[in-house]
């Protein structure tokens, strides 16, 4: 069955994307949610002309989206949690890192962080989705916190 994504689906594609997944996926998961919509020919000629009027507009957002990601690199991100000696009393999520980069002065919403648990302190990466197209590796260190 070939689907038209209406939003961003995790795993399956991005919005305006064309793709097939199975039958009852597609008809009793994506289609009722409001997820995708059949691709039928005239469906896919609309979309065809919305992505060509939107082209230019992809490029600012895609060129704002870059710069940003030079920004991200170039910070250097410390969290400082309690810990006894290097391992960490709770653990550092997305959210920690969200307010670390809110303190630096950037917004980014925890939905487009990757970075998984870490419960030791050290230097770690996280993989920040700014645009489909622009991945960027964020370096943060855990400090331990002095009491």
């Amino acid at each position: 069955m070939e689907l038209i994504l209406k939003k961003d689906v995790q795993n399956l594609g991005f919005k305006d994307d064309v793709v097939t997944v199975k039958n009852g996926y597609g008809r009793n998961y994506l289609i009722p949610q409001g997820f995708a919509q059949l691709a039928t020919s005239s469906a896919k000629k609309v979309l065809a002309e919305n992505l060509k009027q939107r082209a230019h507009k992809e490029a600012k957002i895609v060129a704002d989206a870059k710069a940003l990601a030079e920004t991200l690199k170039a910070l250097e991100i410390k969290i400082s949690a309690k810990a006894g000696g290097e391992k960490l009393f709770g653990s550092i999520t997305n959210i920690d890192i969200v307010e670390a980069l809110e303190k630096a002065g950037q917004s980014i919403d925890r939905k487009f962080i990757t970075s998984g648990i870490v419960k030791r302190t050290g230097k770690y990466s996280a993989t920040v989705r700014l645009h489909r197209d622009v991945i960027v590796d964020l370096a943060y260190e855990i400090v331990a916190e002095k009491a």
